[in-house]
C-alpha cells in the first residue's frame, strides 16, 4: 500500500506526537497508563501556506518541519493516517518551539554566573543547560 502524507491547509500544522520518555535514568522502563493525559509536545511534519492576507503584511509561518513544539491538550484535532496518530491544529494554538540552549543567540548556552541572566532565552545562573 502506498504511504500517504497529510498536507495542511491555510494556517494549520501537522504534528507527530512524541511519546513521553518511558525510560528512567536508572534504566527502568515505565509502562503507559490508560489515565495518562494526551501528549503535549511533538515534531512538526508539515505546515500550511498561511492565510492569504499574511503575504500583504509580511507574516510568515513561525514554525517549520522538523521543529519540536509544545501545545495544550485541547489543541486541534487528532487524526489517524496510515496507522499514525497526528495532530492537526492552527499555528496560533501552539505554545512554543523547544530549542536547545546552545542555539540561543544571546548566551550560546554557556554556563551563566549566579547573578547573570540571558535577555534572549531567559535562562539565569540558577538553571543548568542540558
Amino acid at each position: 500500500m502506498m504511504r500517504r502524507q497529510l498536507r495542511p491547509l491555510f494556517d494549520r500544522v501537522v504534528i507527530k506526537e512524541l511519546d513521553p520518555d518511558r525510560v528512567r535514568r536508572s534504566g527502568l522502563l515505565v509502562a503507559p497508563r490508560s489515565d495518562e493525559p494526551p501528549p503535549q509536545h511533538g515534531i512538526v511534519l508539515a505546515v500550511g501556506p498561511g492565510l492569504d492576507w499574511w503575504d500583504h503584511v509580511g507574516v510568515v509561518m513561525p514554525v517549520k518541519p522538523g521543529e519540536h513544539v509544545v501545545f495544550p491538550a485541547s489543541a486541534g484535532a487528532w487524526v489517524e493516517i496510515d496507522e499514525e496518530r497526528l495532530l492537526v491544529c492552527r499555528v496560533g494554538e501552539l505554545l512554543g518551539v523547544l530549542e536547545r540552549a546552545e542555539d540561543c543567540p544571546g548566551c550560546g548556552g554557556r554556563v551563566l554566573h549566579s547573578h547573570e541572566s540571558c535577555p534572549v532565552c531567559g535562562r539565569d545562573g540558577s538553571v543548568a543547560s542540558s
